[in-house]
């Protein structure tokens, strides 16, 4: 079994409309398991139209809560809200004569307030931040996520779509666990490659998508894990996707090749479909992505890393 995660050091780049295409590559020559990674955005699903099986909830760290029964503020004594005074993000404000109230989105769970309330009224709860899913899709098992509205992604919620993923991979005895990981360089996206045989950078032909190459490669190699590179919509700068490709080479990163603007894959999503299911159901499109996007993906699997 291998485990690849396609990544990016921005949203918008294409992973995920290449996670998708290889996908459906993976399910023709074998078994794969799935896993979206980009909780705070998550959009494989679309592609994918999962029937979920099994529905959890994702509770990661604490949020403060009142006690009015305990709270000496009510009544108005604003000389005696002290958590008022001390809470640095504002989550907590007095509620005129009802005493105070906790805004739990903008909570930080620092703890603070508790700590200093007089009449320890104040207590930390846990917090639900979203929910976690285990789906069947016509390409294989997927784990997926979602958060709540204003719910902070600290990497643990990544952790656990893989988690699960490995799991069912482990029972599928899948060939291939493909993760569809966070853009950036932050927690998300060092929990969605840790650990993986491999990490498959997606940019764009752009100075700011060098940059953001760049950035995303240095965290790869601090963390040992192997990575290639593709540039997708290259054709909209073939100047600067040549560079890239010769940056590879200067820095010996396996470059996988190019993919060019294509409006089918954007008619593809509209559909519901990857961009190689609606080629080959008949989509009209201005090149042959099945045959590039499968050029690319007969290197991922010929990699002996």
């Amino acid at each position: 079994m291998k485990e690849i995660a396609i990544i990016s050091g921005k949203g918008g780049t294409g992973k995920t409309s290449l996670t998708a295409a290889f996908a459906t590559l993976a399910a023709r020559h074998g078994n794969a398991v799935l896993a979206d990674c980009d909780v705070d955005a998550a959009d494989l699903h679309l592609i994918l139209s999962p029937t979920i099986k099994d529905r959890n909830e994702f509770i990661s760290g604490h949020v403060a809560r009142v006690d009015p029964t305990r709270c000496i503020s009510t009544g108005g004594d604003a000389s005696r809200s002290k958590c008022v005074e001390l809470c640095r993000f504002g989550a907590i404000r007095r509620s005129g004569e009802s005493g105070i109230e906790i805004d739990g989105g903008s909570c930080e769970g620092c703890g603070v307030c508790a700590r200093f309330c007089p009449e320890k009224a104040i207590e930390f709860v846990p917090r639900r931040c979203g929910e976690w899913y285990v789906s069947d899709t016509r390409f294989g098992p997927l784990a997926h996520a979602a958060l709540d509205a204003r719910a902070e992604n600290s990497g643990k919620l990544v952790t656990t779509v893989r988690k699960e993923a490995k799991r069912l991979a482990g029972e599928t005895k899948a060939d291939w666990i493909i993760v569809d990981g966070s853009p950036g360089t932050g927690c998300p996206v060092i929990a969605s490659i840790t650990g993986v045989d491999e990490a498959l950078i997606v940019t764009e032909p752009t100075m700011s998508g060098r940059h953001d190459l760049e950035r995303v490669a240095g965290l790869a190699r601090h963390f040992q894990i192997p990575f290639s590179v593709v540039v997708n919509k290259a054709d909209i700068n073939r100047a600067m996707a040549d560079e890239t490709e010769a940056w590879c080479a200067r820095n010996g990163v396996p470059f996988l090749g190019t993919v060019p603007y294509d409006r089918a894959v954007t008619k593809a999503q509209i559909e519901g479909k990857s961009v190689i299911e609606y080629c080959e159901s008949g989509g009209s499109g201005e090149q042959n992505m099945p045959s590039i996007l499968g050029g690319i993906w007969e290197k991922i699997c010929q990699s002996k890393r």
